[in-house]
């Protein structure tokens, strides 16, 4: 599909505020708990460690994909960079800005900066109201132009994702799951933003329509000059359109790198099981890692140590006492956060009888 001409939505590069050779984003130890339950006795409430120390930077025009098992914190952590929840400590620096530090109109600008395309576009559009109002609400709410410049807006910006001005007078459930997926993203644009989070931005659709939404927001990027943060756990939609990819288990990152390096040379256990399981197709070596066992501990009292040891071939005894460091070097622009990533186990057969033996499950099972 080839795209006319838009409006003059200016990218990374034309936008004022920015740092020469700057991230445009950088998250610095993020952390996001959420209490459940009431007080014990001594006075301290259960929470859960939704994102846990969390550091990453995006670079203009750059696309991150962000990848993990259900439950391992990508929405939590998307949602607070974009401000949508209050981090409890750690920054969220947008354009050399602490998003934090700004008063109510730095706010206000910040969301037009930074814009979000929902999983589900049933969900996210009003199923009462037409499109045209649910398009021209927020343009209306930043005080954008009178009706007939918004809608002049409008008409552009849909035109630009493959639809016409025929859609502002239908309501969702006139439209197809494609046909509305292109309506969130008009949505996301309308008030020109840098910085999109897509959060599994095609899982709802049919498989025949999510190579057309993935082509459409590769084309929207270059031609808009946009950075992307696409949340997925469809790992082939990953390596379609991602630049790099940061790896998420159980609120932490365990793994960053570019898309080519991690898919062809994954480093820490948990990356190469996940490709392992989800990537079939992929070279034999890979399946001396078989694929993961059980499920992941729970986020209201993850295990000291090492996160992943209890499903992992390669734990020791310094992985059950002792956390890995931040994402360690595994290579040049390959970052991973394990002891014992360069190691092997010994065989599928046998796990726990490789150069790190594996702890048995059982022993923390109360943790």
């Amino acid at each position: 599909m080839r795209l006319r001409a838009p409006l003059p939505l200016l990218g990374a590069a034309g936008r004022g505020g920015g740092r020469v050779n700057a991230p445009l984003l950088s998250v610095e130890g993020l952390v996001k708990h959420f209490p459940v339950g009431a007080r014990s006795l001594i006075g301290r409430r259960s929470a859960v460690h939704s994102v846990d120390g969390v550091s990453f930077a995006v670079e203009p025009g750059e696309v991150l994909g962000l990848v993990g098992e259900s439950g391992c914190g990508k929405t939590t952590l998307a949602r607070a960079v974009l401000g949508l929840v209050r981090a409890d400590r750690g920054r969220v620096v947008f354009d050399g800005a602490d998003i934090a530090g700004r008063g109510r109109a730095g706010r206000r600008a910040l969301r037009r900066e930074m814009q979000l395309v929902f999983q589900d576009p049933h969900a996210a559009l009003d199923p009462r109201m037409r499109l045209g109002t649910s398009l021209e609400a927020p343009l209306a709410q930043h005080g954008v132009g009178d009706r007939a410049e918004r809608r002049a807006r409008i008409a552009a910006v849909l035109e630009q994702v493959g639809l016409d001005e025929s859609f502002l007078g239908r309501r969702p459930a006139e439209c197809s799951g494609g046909q509305l997926q292109r309506v969130v993203v008009a949505r996301a644009l309308l008030l020109r933003p840098r910085f999109l989070v897509c959060d599994e931005p095609t899982s709802a659709l049919d498989a025949s329509i999510r190579a057309q939404i993935l082509n459409l927001l590769m084309e929207l990027k270059d031609r808009l000059g946009l950075t992307l943060l696409i949340i997925s756990h469809d790992l082939r939609v990953v390596r379609h359109v991602c630049d790099r990819v940061a790896v998420m288990y159980l609120g932490q990152l365990v793994e960053v790198a570019a898309r080519d390096d991690l898919f062809e040379r994954p480093a820490h256990p948990y990356t190469r099981a996940l490709l392992a399981a989800s990537l079939p197709e992929r070279p034999a070596p890979d399946a001396e890692f078989g694929t993961l066992r059980g499920e992941p501990p729970s986020p209201l009292d993850p295990p000291p140590g090492c996160r992943f040891r209890l499903r992992c071939d390669l734990a020791g005894d310094r992985c059950a006492t002792e956390a890995p460091p931040p994402l360690a070097a595994g290579g040049p622009g390959h970052t991973v956060s394990c002891h014992y990533w360069d190691s092997r186990p010994a065989g599928p057969s046998s796990p726990g009888a490789g150069p790190h033996a594996r702890e048995a499950p059982d022993a923390h099972h109360d943790r």
